[in-house]
């Protein structure tokens, strides 16, 4: 896939692939879920009947989380499904041509739905675009499927909306995923993906407090964006084709006075040195929330019945 860095990029995207004709669609895209997947096939059948390339336009951050930022409220900010480079990875494994990375700012949250279309969306070669059926542009989300649906026909682009996708009768949706990772209920969550929910980073170095424990344990990398996961968890991790099972803590370790959340994988029976490499995290079942033990031997007690719980599921 494609990266188109934003709109100053917009003239090389164009000058390297001239002759490219789109279907595309616009939207945040957290999590990739069954609903945006809908769309996505919908794209790949028509693109190849068409012969036009999948190109997928979505803004980063989220718009509720630059107006928390804004104001300082970082408390405020939704948590991701995951972040962004693993949005544009699994965008890339199914099938995306162009990726359109448009950056939410003081400037695109002012632009007119009419300058939205016309000095953006008319830039990309767009033959066809599909929207959800809740989508709206533009300065307080002012545009809609009318104006769109005008501004196609002045302009020779085929504009169409997609119906609700539900399971069970219930619309599938970003804020509906996340809700249900707050609340631990993984097998809805990963019902509503279409597969299960995972964290993927690359391992990297931490304190070895772990290690100097006697339990070792994988740190992985997490972006500033908010995840929807708290506290000690049951996981199965990959490791290349390899799977293993494990115990996990994301959190900010209140025992050793942290700030900023991480998360730590011990994996069961598993001691070779993993430190740079990608390790994908499955989220199986919750054990408990984080918590400030007394001093490090009660925190170590604690992280040996959490392994020996983990241990148990697995048998």
């Amino acid at each position: 896939m494609y990266l188109i860095r934003g709109i100053n990029n917009i003239e090389l995207y164009k000058s390297r692939f001239p002759m490219t004709s789109n279907i595309a669609t616009i939207g945040n895209f957290d999590g990739l879920h069954l609903g945006h997947q809908q769309i996505l096939s919908t794209m790949q059948e028509e693109g190849n009947n068409q012969g036009l390339k999948k190109l997928i336009i979505f803004t980063e951050p989220h718009a509720q989380e630059f107006f928390a930022e804004a104001v300082g409220l970082d408390s405020e900010k939704p948590p991701r499904i995951f972040p962004w480079q693993e949005k544009v990875r699994r965008m890339n494994e199914l099938g995306v041509d162009f990726g359109f990375f448009l950056k939410f700012n003081n400037q695109l949250r002012s632009t007119t739905p009419e300058d939205f279309l016309e000095k953006i969306l008319l830039r990309l070669n767009i033959k066809k675009l599909i929207i959800g059926d809740d989508f709206r542009f533009g300065a307080n989300r002012e545009g809609d499927f009318g104006l769109l649906k005008n501004w196609g026909k002045e302009n020779s682009i085929e504009v169409t909306k997609t119906e609700t996708y539900k399971v069970n009768g219930e619309r599938v949706s970003s804020t509906r995923i996340r809700e249900a990772l707050t609340k631990d209920k993984f097998e809805i969550a990963s019902k509503l993906l279409g597969r299960p929910f995972t964290y993927s980073g690359k391992v990297v170095y931490g304190n070895q407090l772990g290690a100097q424990l006697g339990i070792p344990t994988a740190n992985l990398w997490l972006p500033k964006n908010k995840l929807p996961i708290s506290g000690v968890y049951i996981v199965k991790s990959f490791l290349g084709n390899k799977e293993f099972k494990g115990i996990a803590n994301m959190g900010i370790r209140p025992t050793i006075g942290g700030e900023s959340p991480v998360l730590e994988v011990h994996l069961l029976n598993f001691s070779e040195n993993i430190y740079g490499k990608k390790l994908t995290v499955e989220f199986i079942k919750k054990v408990r929330e984080e918590k400030k033990f007394k001093n490090l031997d009660a925190l170590k007690d604690q992280i040996f019945k959490d392994i020996s719980t983990a241990e148990s599921y697995f048998v």
